[in-house]
């Protein structure tokens, strides 16, 4: 008798937390569109009007990171040196979607308050454009959605691939 008591109290609670778990995994999935004048923070991140907004699965170097190229070859002694990828990285996305409009596709918010977001100039991904040409990496501890376009601009040779380079997360950790 008491277990028939139990069973449609143990049902219903049991549909109650499902639900309730459901509608916590839609709110973190609702797509929150974000659009307007960008300005370039540094190569991962811009401002909309007052809305920062970190680029979505990719990281590039910081604002005052190093990285090495070749700058001469003689025979088999290849002579290298530093230059400013981080400033280069800024700047090649400044040169792409500064003051210019742009659609962003935000699904999260990070512990400081920026945006995650996707954004597009027209439909070209933002996100994709920077690690296919070597301005950024693909941010693999969050997603890997850009490592084949990563892997393109290694193979290619193309912006911080010419030569070496600290990844961002470990530059950041160190300094």
């Amino acid at each position: 008798m008491f277990l028939n008591k139990i069973k449609p109290f143990l049902v219903i609670s049991i549909c109650v937390l499902a639900l309730s778990l459901t509608n916590i995994n839609v709110q973190s999935q609702e797509v929150k569109l974000i659009s307007g004048i960008a300005k370039v923070v540094d190569g991962d991140t811009i401002k909309i009007e007052n809305k920062k907004i970190r680029l979505f699965g990719i990281d590039a170097p910081e604002k005052k990171q190093k990285c090495r190229k070749p700058w001469l070859t003689i025979s088999f002694l290849t002579f290298n040196k530093d230059y400013p990828c981080g400033e280069i990285s800024t700047l090649k996305l400044k040169n792409k979607i500064n003051n210019k409009f742009i659609t962003c596709k935000s699904t999260n918010i990070d512990r400081y308050k920026r945006f995650i977001a996707e954004c597009f100039k027209n439909k070209t991904n933002i996100n994709r454009w920077m690690v296919r040409n070597g301005y950024a990496v693909a941010y693999k501890k969050y997603s890997r959605k850009y490592l084949t376009f990563e892997n393109l601009a290694k193979d290619d040779k193309l912006g911080i691939w010419i030569g070496s380079f600290q990844m961002p997360w470990e530059w950041r950790r160190e300094n």
